[in-house]
């Protein structure tokens, strides 16, 4: 079976949200139209934000990842910082951004001393 994931984040304002999301995800991959862009984060593993008023601030999508700190580093570098940091009683840790309307992009990573190793 084939598959790719999307995971979706309804916003106001798109023009006014889409540097938001830059600085947290770099530059989009595609904009399918005026109102929307994708960030493909991995193979066949997508995020985009679309402009849909009454959806706006409803959204949360995890990523969970094997260097959480160099993600929150690189986002850090290109000005964003997380709104909470935590984490969990099993040692998982968790960076939050929320954006101007209220969604959360989380940030994920294993404790360091289990990190997956490449």
């Amino acid at each position: 079976m084939s598959l790719h994931l999307f995971a979706g984040v309804r916003v106001r304002d798109f023009q006014a949200a889409r540097p938001w999301y830059e600085q947290l995800l770099g530059e989009p991959s595609f904009s399918p139209h005026a109102t929307e862009a994708v960030w493909t984060l991995a193979e066949d593993r997508s995020v985009y934000v679309v402009e849909h008023a009454d959806g706006a601030g409803k959204s949360v999508a995890t990523i969970f990842l094997d260097d959480l700190d160099g993600q929150v580093a690189a986002i850090a570098g290109r000005g964003l910082e997380p709104d909470e940091r935590g984490t969990l009683s099993n040692g998982v840790r968790k960076a939050i951004y929320r954006d101007s309307d209220g969604n959360e992009l989380v940030f994920g990573g294993a404790p360091p001393e289990t990190r997956f190793q490449t």
